[in-house]
């Protein structure tokens, strides 16, 4: 299961018009804690912009899945309720659960999310579907040589 971070990162943006101006900007990054994901995000932006920056905000994102299209440039947050049945009462209870679709516009969002959905066993509803300013991701990625993430180690997961 993945740990999501949003970091907002500060830096003077180049602009179209040839003028500097100062963008705060969001990304995703996959971590176990703050402190890594503020190191991941630093490496990966360093790359990409020149001069200074500061990693200005980092909260944790409730995203429970990633739905990517490399053909989108824009990235959509998809409130979708499972829907399961109570057995006391009899009444129908409704979980929210928060997913980002990788897509070119809503269309293709709603597109993805419900391709993504497919094999889904239990019955749900997508209850909204909203543009974020999100950037770009940054999925984990073992490097070679280094320890696995705990959570996708199988010897560290409990056994059934």
């Amino acid at each position: 299961m993945s740990n999501w971070f949003e970091c907002k990162v500060k830096y003077d943006k180049m602009m179209e018009n040839g003028m500097q101006k100062k963008v705060s900007e969001p990304y995703l990054v996959d971590a176990l804690s703050f402190t890594e994901a503020e190191a991941r995000i630093i490496k990966e932006m360093t790359p990409f912009i020149s001069g200074d920056f500061s990693v200005a905000n980092i909260k944790r994102a409730n995203i429970s899945e990633l739905f990517m299209d490399e053909t989108g440039d824009k990235w959509y947050k998809c409130k979708v309720n499972f829907i399961t049945l109570d057995e006391k009462s009899g009444a129908e209870k409704r979980t929210a659960s928060y997913m980002l679709a990788q897509a070119s516009d809503l269309q293709r969002a709603l597109e993805n999310l419900l391709e993504g959905m497919k094999g889904t066993m239990a019955d749900f509803e997508v209850a909204s579907i909203t543009e974020t300013p999100i950037m770009d991701i940054y999925p984990y990625a073992a490097a070679e040589g280094s320890p696995v993430k705990p959570s996708e180690n199988s010897d560290l997961a409990p056994q059934e």
